[in-house]
C-alpha cells in the first residue's frame, strides 16, 4: 500500500485551474520529485496535500485512508508536514518557540525534549540560534529552522516546496545534504523543487509537471536521461 496515492486530483483558485487531473503515489520510505517550472501548479499539489486548499475533484488516501474532509491540523496529526515555499516561520518567536510549535499537536513531553535535541543535533547552526528570533535568521537558517520544525511533528510523509528557492550554493548543498540524511532514516519525502537535476540526484523518482498536469514520470535516472528534461529543465 503506497503511503500517499493521488488520484485525478483537481484544484485551482477561484476560476483558476492550477491542477488539471493527475495521479501520483509515494511509497513508503520513498523521496519523489516533483519538477515543473514556475506556474506548474506544484506549489497548488502540496497546499491541497496539506489540506490548505479544497480539491474540486479526485481522491487523496494517506496509509490507505481517504483525506477527503480531513482538516490540515488533522492531516499534520496523522503524519503529514509541509515545509512551505517560503519557510513561513514565526519572525517573532525564537528559534526555540518556533521547533516547540511545530509539535503544539503532541503531548509526549519527555518525547518532544528528545526530538528538540535531535533537530538540533541535525541542524547545529540552530543550537546558537535558539533565543534569537526567527525573523532575524538568514534566509538558509530560516530554511533549516522551517524543516526542524516540520519535523519537530513526527511526521511520516515529509513535503518540500522549493528549498533551495533563493539560497546561496553552500546553504543549498547544505540543505540538500540534510534532505538526504533524513531520508536515509526511512522518511517519505515528496520533494517540489526548480532545480530539476539537484532534485532528480537525491530522489528515487520523479514526476515533471506542466500547466497544471503530470506529462511524464519514471526513475531519476530515466528522468535524467530524458531528453525533454534535459531541454526543458537542464539546460541540454
Amino acid at each position: 500500500m503506497s503511503k500517499l496515492e493521488v488520484n485525478g486530483l483537481q484544484a485551482g483558485y477561484g476560476g483558476i485551474h492550477a491542477v488539471k487531473g493527475i495521479d501520483l503515489h509515494v511509497e513508503p520510505g520513498e523521496l519523489v520529485a516533483l519538477i515543473g517550472s514556475n506556474g506548474a501548479g506544484k506549489t497548488t499539489t502540496l497546499k491541497t496535500l496539506a489540506g490548505l486548499l479544497n480539491p474540486s475533484a479526485g481522491q487523496l488516501l494517506f496509509d490507505g485512508k481517504s483525506l477527503h474532509a480531513v482538516a490540515a491540523h488533522q492531516r499534520v496529526a496523522m503524519g503529514i508536514a509541509l515545509v512551505p515555499e517560503g519557510r513561513g516561520v514565526f519572525a517573532r518567536l525564537s528559534v526555540a518557540e518556533n521547533l516547540l510549535m511545530g509539535a503544539y499537536s503532541r503531548c509526549d513531553q519527555a518525547q518532544i525534549n528528545e526530538d528538540l535535541a535531535r533537530m538540533y543535533a541535525l541542524f547545529p547552526r540552530l543550537v546558537e540560534r535558539r533565543e534569537q528570533l526567527a525573523g532575524t535568521l538568514s534566509g538558509g537558517e530560516q530554511q533549516m529552522l522551517a524543516m526542524a520544525r516540520a519535523l519537530m511533528s513526527r511526521p511520516r510523509l515529509l513535503m518540500l516546496d522549493e528549498p533551495s528557492m533563493g539560497l546561496a550554493p553552500l546553504m543549498v548543498k547544505k540543505i540538500f545534504a540534510t534532505i538526504r540524511e533524513v531520508a536515509a532514516q526511512g522518511m517519505s519525502i515528496l520533494l517540489v523543487e526548480q532545480n530539476a537535476r539537484l532534485a532528480l540526484q537525491v530522489a528515487s523518482r520523479g514526476y515533471v509537471m506542466e500547466s497544471g498536469a503530470i506529462t511524464l514520470s519514471g526513475s531519476s535516472a530515466e528522468l535524467l536521461g530524458s531528453d525533454a528534461v534535459q531541454r526543458a529543465y537542464l539546460g541540454g
